[in-house]
């Protein structure tokens, strides 16, 4: 593949065809000013330097006109990068030109670099790339004439054909001197259009891809701070599905002790007097875990806990569900609670925030059946097994009630954050009525 055709599947052919480099600032655009004017006097400097060993003794111009010619070269680097492809052309037009009324000029060395420099910032600035192709092309069919004029028209060569016929020792190569010096300056002339080519690809690729890093360091910046704010999102739900799990529960019981008193205060006081003690523990309590919920919340900590708890006591886990269907037993409902394991040491293996859920799943499920239900018994079963290689746990709550008529109706909050819970674990929940009537709440969850 040519340079060109390779330019070509680069620009054209690229996905990345679209982006367009920024231009060049106001600071840029100052250095680049500084930067020739610095570049033009050096380049004048050498010209007189040169002219002190006889290198442009054949150019019959004077010597203002031999400068002119250089800086007419130089001055419209200036605008290298903001007008690239039109700075280009113009320097393309001008090489062939004052190439043409000044041969010897033309070879001095800031005269190449200039219009080497004027194909590098083309390739590497320019911002519409199949204009660029246009242009590149344009240039190499003019520089393969002036190629042709400088062989013949111009006779930029005679001097050195000339050094061939005038010396009797010269014994030639495998080609004609004609021939030779045509082909020697084809090459040199690929190698200058190809390194000019190859280091503005290089360029405009660097500058691509330093504004895609730039771009993933922004987006990776705003995923950071959206994650974060998920994660205080998802920290405010979790905190609210502990305040209802507890508060609902104690005051459930705390208002249905608070019936019971009411109605028994005048022929049995001593039953009161029990119910009342019971709504004062329940209210405690509540506080108690409220306190450390908002302890938790302060500190930042996750439901795994932290290590040092500031005296908080810790959360709840399976060994406290017997605990749990004893205080509704206390209250008047019989609850039936088991534990089905199909290997032995099988719940060991339920970590720290899975046993909190599954111990938030049975409160609320109690809760709702004491709020909301006319069961007379309740079985709470915790059991483990396997489906393939892969084994869950599940809790599973069923009455043999049917909803109380007169009952207020919930906010449904308590069974959204069952199902929450058991979405952030990825388990599966069945809530709902049985076809043998009562209710059933069922979360399994996979092990680890």
């Amino acid at each position: 593949m040519t340079l060109l055709a390779r330019l070509k599947s680069q620009t054209i052919d690229n996905g990345d065809n679209n982006w367009e480099r920024p231009g060049p600032t106001r600071d840029e655009l100052r250095r680049d000013v500084i930067g020739v004017i610095l570049f033009a006097l050096v380049s004048a400097f050498a010209l007189e330097l040169t002219r002190g060993f006889g290198m442009v003794a054949e150019d019959s111009h004077p010597a203002w006109v031999q400068h002119g010619v250089l800086a007419l070269m130089i001055v419209p680097l200036v605008l290298r990068r903001k007008y690239p492809v039109m700075v280009m052309l113009v320097m393309s037009a001008l090489f062939i030109g004052l190439s043409l009324l000044s041969p010897m000029v033309s070879l001095q060395l800031s005269y190449q670099v200039a219009y080497f420099a004027s194909l590098y910032s083309a390739i590497a600035w320019a911002k519409d790339r199949r204009m660029l192709w246009v242009g590149i092309a344009v240039v190499v069919a003019a520089m393969t004439l002036w190629l042709i004029l400088a062989l013949t028209v111009a006779n930029t060569f005679d001097s050195v054909l000339a050094q061939t016929e005038d010396n009797p020792d010269f014994t030639g190569g495998i080609l004609d001197p004609l021939t030779s010096v045509a082909v020697y300056n084809f090459l040199v002339n690929f190698a200058y259009f190809g390194g000019a080519i190859l280091a503005g690809m290089s360029s405009w690729r660097n500058a691509l891809q330093r504004t895609q890093l730039a771009g993933q360091a922004e987006q990776i910046t705003h995923q950071a701070g959206e994650l974060a704010r998920r994660a205080v999102v998802e920290e405010r739900l979790r905190i609210a599905r502990e305040l209802h799990d507890v508060v609902a529960h104690h005051v459930s019981v705390i208002g249905v002790q608070a019936g019971a008193a009411r109605r028994v205060i005048d022929r049995k006081p001593d039953v009161a007097v029990e119910s009342l003690r019971t709504i004062e523990q329940a209210s405690r309590q509540a506080v108690t875990d409220m306190r450390n919920l908002l302890g938790v919340l302060r500190s930042g900590t996750s439901e795994l806990g932290d290590t040092d708890d500031g005296g908080r006591r810790p959360e709840p886990g399976l060994d406290d569900l017997e605990d749990l269907a004893r205080q509704h037993r206390d209250l008047g409902l019989p609850v039936n609670f088991s534990r089905v394991e199909d290997a032995p040491g099988a719940l060991a293996s339920v970590s720290a925030p899975l046993a909190l859920s599954l111990f938030r799943t049975a409160q609320e499920s109690l809760t709702n059946v004491r709020r909301h239900s006319t069961a007379g018994s309740v079985m709470m079963t915790l059991r483990t097994g396997r489906a393939g290689d892969q084994r869950w746990v599940e809790l599973e709550t069923v009455d043999n009630g049917m909803p109380r008529p007169t009952a207020e109706s919930g906010s449904g909050f308590g069974l959204q954050g069952i199902r929450e819970r058991v979405a952030l674990h990825r388990g599966t929940a069945e809530i709902g009525p049985r076809s043998e009537g009562g209710w059933r709440v069922r979360a399994r969850f996979l092990l680890h």
